[in-house]
C-alpha cells in the first residue's frame, strides 16, 4: 500500500473512531449512572434480568469505573484503550442477558455497544492485535 492510500486509510480510521465514541460514551455513562443512582426504570430492568440491588450496583460501579477511563482517555488515549477494554465484557454481559430474556428493545442498544467495542479498538492509533 503506497503512502497516500495508506494516510486514506488512517484519516478514515480517525473519522470512524470519532464517530462511534460520542454514542460509546453516552451510552455508558447513562447505564452506569442510571445503576448507580437507582433509577425506577433501571432497577426495575435489572430485576428482570435476574439481578438483586447489590449485583446491580456493583455492575454500575464498575461500568462508571470503566467510564471514567475512557474520559480520562480523551487525554491519555492508552487509559481510553483500557477502559474500552474493561467494558467490553459489560456490552457482551447486556447482549447476552437482553437477548436471553427477548428483551429487543434494548437488544439493539447493547448490540450496537458490542460492535462499538471493536470498532473503536480496531480504529485506535494507540491499540494492536497480534496473533501469534
Amino acid at each position: 500500500m503506497d503512502k497516500n492510500s495508506q494516510s486514506k486509510l488512517d484519516r478514515a480510521k480517525q473519522i470512524i473512531h470519532w464517530v462511534f465514541m460520542p454514542y460509546f460514551i453516552w451510552q455508558f455513562g447513562y447505564a452506569s449512572l442510571a445503576k448507580v443512582f437507582q433509577y425506577p426504570e433501571m432497577m426495575g430492568s435489572m430485576v428482570s434480568l435476574g439481578f438483586n440491588q447489590v449485583w446491580t450496583l456493583t455492575i454500575g460501579y464498575l461500568e462508571l469505573i470503566g467510564w471514567v477511563m475512557v474520559l480520562i482517555g480523551l487525554f491519555k488515549p492508552k487509559i481510553r484503550i483500557l477502559g474500552i477494554l474493561f467494558l467490553f465484557p459489560f456490552s457482551i454481559g447486556a447482549f447476552t442477558a437482553h437477548m436471553a430474556h427477548q428483551e429487543y428493545v434494548y437488544f439493539y442498544a447493547s448490540l450496537i455497544m458490542c460492535i462499538s467495542c471493536v470498532v473503536l479498538l480496531w480504529s485506535s492509533k494507540n491499540f494492536s492485535l497480534k496473533i501469534v
